[in-house]
């Protein structure tokens, strides 16, 4: 999961998601991207399910960037305690997100499968999204350099393919197979 190595207050107050996002509203690096529409917090679990699911609609193909960071530390006290005693231990980390925010950004794939992906992601997040095209262009260079590394995803998943057709066995029980018994 997400969370911060070190952090200045152990036990900070919440900060304010009113008002809109100033900063991280455009999309800088994919070609679409996953934008609130309305102010919360994203737990850290809540954005690492939002990326499975967007890697595996995906065949982990393309590039995925996540745009938040879970640096708030959500507190709790423990149940059936009484009043008082000071503020609950850091149970979990939340993201602060303002209306605009973009989230997730995925490129170097086809838009349909990119457009799924980010419509199911958006499903596993507490608040409000939609998606967005990215609206000032890509360079030659940039498409070039996402189309590879897409071609480069591609061959890995291949290679793993190969891979795992090879393997006889997962446990090492079963008798191996010799040339001649395959063919």
């Amino acid at each position: 999961m997400l969370q911060p190595k070190r952090v200045k207050y152990r036990r900070p107050h919440r900060l304010s998601y009113e008002g809109v996002a100033s900063k991280g509203n455009t999309i800088e690096f994919g070609e679409y991207g996953l934008v609130a529409t309305e102010g919360g917090y994203i737990d850290n679990h809540q954005i690492e399910s939002a990326r499975i699911v967007l890697s595996r609609y995906t065949d982990r193909a393309g590039k995925i960037w996540i745009r938040v960071f879970p640096h708030l530390a959500r507190t709790k006290k423990p149940a059936e305690v009484r009043m008082g005693s000071g503020k609950g231990s850091p149970e979990s980390w939340a993201a602060v997100v303002k209306k605009g925010r973009v989230i997730f950004e995925i490129g170097g794939i086809d838009a349909e499968t990119m457009l799924k992906a980010l419509h199911q992601a958006g499903f596993k997040l507490p608040i409000k999204t939609k998606i967005l095209k990215r609206t000032k262009a890509l360079s030659a260079e940039e498409l070039e350099k996402m189309e590879e590394t897409h071609e480069s995803a591609l061959e890995k998943l291949e290679a793993e393919d190969n891979l795992v057709a090879e393997t006889v066995s997962d446990t090492g029980n079963e008798t191996p197979a010799t040339e001649e018994g395959a063919k």
